[in-house]
């Protein structure tokens, strides 16, 4: 009875504990891998054999070139999303301004609507007004 073993793994409950801790380890490298070349990517100031250099690094000593590019450049690959973030915000900003031309026509009827009932335009300006706006658009 003595030559009997019992191992951890024996147990199922830790073994699926084991196999689902590996499957998260896994999935969290290769996020940080694609992570990494995305930033490398991404980084405007480095170079086409800055890029190629990290790149090789990265990819045939994966371990040792991660650890290695987030500890030169880890600090400024927040600095570089977030700027990229800033980017495309504003882009979004511009076009949503170009296209709504200032403010929109919903407000501008509804001015016009206001200056007519107010007075200060006659049917005939306020039709004229109307189709000019709707024509525009």
């Amino acid at each position: 009875m003595a030559d009997h073993l019992y191992l951890a793994y024996d147990y199922p409950v830790l073994g699926a504990f084991w196999t689902v801790m590996w499957v998260f380890l896994w999935v969290l490298w290769l996020v940080v891998l694609f992570r990494v070349v995305g930033d490398i990517f991404r980084d405007r100031e480095l170079g086409g054999w800055g890029k190629a250099g990290w790149l090789l690094f990265v990819l045939v000593l994966p371990f040792l070139g991660i650890f290695v590019y987030l500890i030169a450049r880890g600090r400024s690959m927040g600095e570089r999303e977030l700027r990229q973030a800033q980017e495309r915000q504003e882009s979004m900003d511009s076009y949503i301004r170009r296209t709504a031309g200032g403010s929109t026509g919903v407000d501008q009827l509804s001015r016009l609507s206001d200056l007519k009932a107010k007075g200060e335009l006659t049917e005939a300006e306020f039709q004229r007004a109307k189709e000019e706006l709707l024509r525009l658009r």
